[in-house]
């Protein structure tokens, strides 16, 4: 990948006059509900043990001024309308110091760090103080020295926002006067020929209708009233996100997906997508014949956002900017293409395939006309009712998708050297939700499961599986496989 996009870490406390009240957005509203309560939690590991006396000068300094919305608490108004209203911080209050028997081995540690992510992920946040937590994990495991924990609440802003924030508190571990770099988000040039080989010999407009016809009728359907097989990834339990979580991930090589996307003429998004998803129904399969084939959808998360990457935090929390602050995102349903016996050991087909399903919702304007649909519900009927379908979709579902980029160079966090990072979102009612995260050359594919119903790892070894047979049957092929 390229390292030409940029994102500035300082940043500037502006001047405050007369601050009012910030309206919360549509999305913030239904993120923090009576029908849902959407947390994202962020995961550092440090090389090194967290010096916990930097922590409170960091968040007052570093963290409270990147967005107003870190020092408020939602509240509503005499007429119903939710408003973000500044508070006092007390900041001891929003930093939390587990301790645990010391001089344990390594794997006993691992099992804490376990059960303390579950037990943290599964705790709604407080509504009477700003909806964020900072939790330091200061004991050595197999990952890392330490564990740095940031946990807000989805309401505050999207995977977008809330990476840019804590970004903005980071520093190049090898000379902090520069600024972060990031991999470029361009298709490759074979990637964009072959998306516009896609369309066929329809005319770019009648696809586009079709396909947002097509695509907007089936997730109304899918949010309404047509629910997923359940499976061994879908219990299909009603108050699933009540249900402890359990959080694992897989590391894989960025320079071995680059080599996979050369060699089909794809994105690295579609790369992943499709390693996700033969991950998953290698393990479907494994755990049941027949399951390679049931009705299973994933709802793969879609910036919203004309950008293409990363800007600097004065840039996001301007409202006028097509770069905002906030939660600008929407779904695509994406059913999982089916397992048969005789396509297991043909991955690239089952990849190629992923690849054409999501180019073709691309070529749509479904997820416009979703969003309409949910603005149309919340004026006339509330932001409750809004919510409430926005989970019944995702109660549908079988499972969420989202990536991130992160930097191509090794951060540090007040001259702590950050090993790896990677995110989770959590209270969403499904069985299974996956994140991706770039950083140093690793791609971090973090696996949120319903403890105790999902294997997880066993599912971790599917998705290592689906990777070295895909990278294996891709290196063998010449560069115009279609």
């Amino acid at each position: 990948m390229d390292s030409g996009l940029q994102i500035k870490t300082e940043y500037k406390e502006e001047e405050e006059e007369g601050a009012e009240d910030e309206p919360v957005s549509p999305t913030g509203q239904y993120f923090n509900s009576k029908t849902m309560s959407v947390r994202v939690l962020g995961i550092l590991e440090s090389e090194i043990p967290i010096d916990e006396s930097c922590a409170l000068p960091l968040l007052q300094d570093l963290f409270l001024p990147i967005n107003t919305r870190f020092s408020s608490i939602m509240v509503s108004d005499h007429k119903g309308v939710k408003q973000w209203k500044r508070v006092e911080v007390n900041l001891p209050d929003h930093l939390n110091l587990p301790r645990f028997p010391d001089n344990l081995s390594l794997e006993k540690y691992d099992d804490c760090f376990d059960k303390y992510i579950t037990e943290i992920a599964m705790k709604p946040l407080s509504k009477d103080k700003p909806l964020w937590e900072v939790h330091i994990f200061n004991y050595p495991t197999n990952k890392a020295a330490a564990h740095l924990i940031f946990k807000l609440h989805h309401a505050l802003g999207d995977g977008f926002s809330l990476m840019g924030a804590l970004l903005s508190c980071m520093q190049r571990a090898d000379n902090p006067s520069l600024p972060l770099t990031f991999p470029s988000m361009q298709p490759s040039s074979e990637a964009n020929r072959k998306a516009t080989d896609d369309i066929g010999c329809l005319p770019k407009t009648l696809s586009t209708i079709y396909n947002t016809t097509r695509d907007y009728g089936w997730s109304v359907l899918k949010g309404s009233f047509i629910a997923d097989d359940k499976t061994p990834i879908r219990s299909g339990d009603e108050g699933v996100e009540f249900h402890s979580v359990q959080i694992s991930t897989v590391e894989l090589s960025l320079d071995q997906i680059k080599q996979i996307k050369t060699a089909i003429g794809a994105t690295i998004n579609d790369v992943l997508t499709g390693i996700i998803f033969y991950g998953t129904r290698l393990y479907m399969e494994a755990a049941g014949k027949g399951f390679g084939t049931s009705e299973t959808t994933a709802l793969v998360l879609l910036n919203t956002r004309n950008i293409n990457g990363y800007k600097s935090i004065q840039d996001m929390v301007k409202t006028h900017s097509e770069t905002k602050w906030g939660n600008q995102f929407a779904f695509l349903h994406v059913a999982l293409p089916e397992l048969f016996n005789d396509k297991s050991s043909k991955p690239l087909e089952f990849i190629s395939e992923a690849q054409k399903i999501i180019k073709r919702k691309r070529n749509s304007l479904a997820v416009y006309l979703t969003g309409q649909s949910l603005e149309f519900l919340r004026k006339y009927r509330g932001p409750e009712a809004a919510a409430e379908f926005i989970h019944s979709t995702l109660q549908k579902s079988t499972m969420t998708v989202s990536n991130m980029i992160g930097p191509v160079e090794q951060m540090a966090l007040a001259n702590h050297p950050c090993k790896g990072l990677y995110f989770m979102v959590v209270g969403v009612p499904e069985s299974l939700t996956i994140t991706v995260m770039s950083y140093m050359r690793t791609l971090r594919i973090a696996i949120g499961v319903e403890k105790g119903y999902i294997d997880v790892q066993k599912f971790n070894s599917c998705i290592e599986n689906a990777f070295q047979l895909i990278y294996k049957a891709a290196v063998k092929i010449p560069n115009d496989y279609n």
